[in-house]
């Protein structure tokens, strides 16, 4: 079968070789996973990113079942330089779908390889492959009563734990910080062969997913936000279910209090007497995520005006800031560190404590409480509801976690946001000692002047967050040139000179965080 005329194709590919390229996809793959037609390429073809769809349109979609499959792809994209984007579950919206970051490329579809191959009820690891979805694996450890609990981003049901690693994304767990809990790769190399990282190189070892280093330098962070490799297995481990859980929220009235709320929970986080990874969300990432539109209250173009914020903040009975934290543990942990907490907040002379008791099943704290104990679910998706028209963009600086420093970001970003009529619609995210910042740029992509404002929006935020000394630590696809210039020419040249030893042929994703032999720098 041959490409329509109107079809996409590869740069630097013309069509006899990209039309023996797809002959060879169909042998390798079978018919019905080689998908060139327009309505079969639209679900890879959505963005939510300030550009239009055809910058970022897939050339084809080939779904593959095995590693030994995975292997053929890539020997048959050496062979006719395709360049290929490989998906896991290709859910990661924020930060850009299932589109390749670009135009033209192959998209390698991982979802089919959705085995569960293991999981350790005693020593609490799991084994999956790329299209493993949270929501399957957490129905697997609910079906076999294994008390083991997971960590992941939210909206989190459809995506998945590979992926979501992949890219060093983080949860609301204990063990929030993914990468971290990571033990184990599988990849596939850019000349096929496969490389298992840690204890898995050796034939028999059974330690794979429980130590992480091996012998010699350790290599899978090379992996992740990369374009060296495609992992078609991942180890990580999960965290055994606590006998006592106890979620609660302290809400603050005031925007300006969250220099006062990081300080109170810097010692709390490093001394681990709050052990998961806290949230600070302002007042509309709550109210969106409980079904509020502008629209509700407001026609008026621009951004929200602190007066309808302020009336959102007492109809839905929400904090200017809403802080989101567990404790884990017997009763005499929990009673201990319950106590340390309310003494905190009341020597701080500010906020207010909601526990389950009180919140009960109102929205949004059921949901914070389900994600802080690593039950799926999709109630984040509200926010694309607030202004709607499809828009949606996260900007992701990383800081100290010091009072002054989330102030700083905060007030800047409102600054520029507002200032290109959108709003600030963000939380802080506390780790041990760093705090990330996630804003989601919420606009409407339906209208063409707004999305051009949104891109300037986007663009603006990254070049003053740079120039203020803060970068993000991950970003759509539309912005990964962008910020790898900002991380500098050092590090790109490292980045080049791996891609050329590894990938000489530039057909792994080229473009992915800035890694491209095509574009020199």
């Amino acid at each position: 079968m041959s490409t329509d005329n109107n079809q996409v194709l590869p740069l630097n590919v013309d069509r006899q070789d990209f039309d023996k390229a797809l002959v060879a996809f169909r042998k390798l793959l079978g018919e019905e996973n080689v998908l060139i037609e327009n309505d079969k390429l639209t679900p890879y073809r959505k963005i939510m990113m300030s550009v239009e769809d055809a910058e970022h349109a897939p050339s084809a979609v080939i779904t593959a079942s095995s590693v030994e499959e995975v292997q053929g792809v890539v020997k048959i994209c050496n062979e006719f330089k395709i360049p290929v984007w490989t998906i896991s579950t290709g859910r990661n919206f924020g930060y850009g779908s299932a589109a390749p970051v670009k135009r033209g490329q192959v998209i390698l579809d991982l979802r089919k390889m959705n085995k569960i191959i293991n999981v350790d009820p005693e020593l609490c690891t799991a084994l999956v492959e790329p299209g493993v979805t949270y929501q399957q694996l957490y129905d697997y450890l609910e079906e076999n009563n294994i008390p083991l609990m997971l960590s992941f981003s939210a909206p989190s049901a459809i995506a998945g734990p590979l992926g979501n690693t992949m890219d060093r994304g983080v949860g609301y767990t204990p063990y929030g910080e993914h990468f971290m809990m990571q033990c184990g790769m599988e990849v596939v190399m850019a000349n096929g062969e496969v490389l298992r990282t840690g204890m898995g190189s050796v034939e028999g070892d059974t330690a794979w997913q429980v130590f992480k280093w091996g012998y010699g330098p350790t290599l899978d962070g090379m992996f992740t936000q990369s374009n060296y490799g495609i992992c078609t297995k991942m180890g990580f481990w999960l965290m055994p279910k606590p006998p006592v859980y106890k979620p609660f929220e302290i809400k603050f009235e005031e925007e300006s209090d969250i220099h006062d709320i990081v300080e109170m929970i810097r010692p709390l986080r490093i001394a681990q007497v709050i052990p998961n990874s806290v949230v600070i969300a302002n007042i509309l990432w709550e109210a969106a995520t409980c079904d509020t539109r502008r629209s509700d209250y407001t026609d008026e173009p621009g951004h929200t005006s602190d007066a309808i914020l302020k009336q959102i903040q007492k109809d839905k009975n929400l904090g200017a800031w809403n802080v989101y934290c567990a404790l884990y543990g017997t009763q005499e942990q929990v009673d201990v560190n319950w106590k340390i907490v309310q003494d905190a907040v009341k020597k701080l002379g500010k906020g207010t404590i909601v526990t389950q008791e009180e919140a009960g099943d109102t929205q949004p704290f059921k949901y914070r409480a389900e994600l802080m104990y690593g039950i799926p679910n999709l109630q984040e998706f509200g926010l694309y509801n607030w202004r709607g028209g499809g828009g949606s963009m996260w900007f992701a600086p990383v800081s100290q976690a010091r009072g002054t420093e989330c102030d700083k970001q905060k007030t800047l970003a409102k600054s520029i946001l507002n200032k290109y009529g959108l709003d600030y619609v963000g939380e802080f995210i506390v780790g041990w000692r760093d705090m990330h910042h996630v804003i989601d740029v919420v606009y409407n992509r339906a209208d063409p002047e707004e999305l051009k404002r949104a891109d300037a929006c986007f663009n603006e935020l990254l070049d003053e967050f740079a120039k203020e000394g803060y970068a993000v630590y991950r970003v759509n696809t539309h912005f990964q040139e962008k910020v790898a210039e900002i991380y500098g020419t050092t590090k790109r040249r490292v980045e080049h000179a791996i891609k050329r030893a590894l990938d000489p042929n530039n057909i792994l994703a080229p473009g992915k965080s800035g890694i491209d032999l095509n574009n020199p720098f």
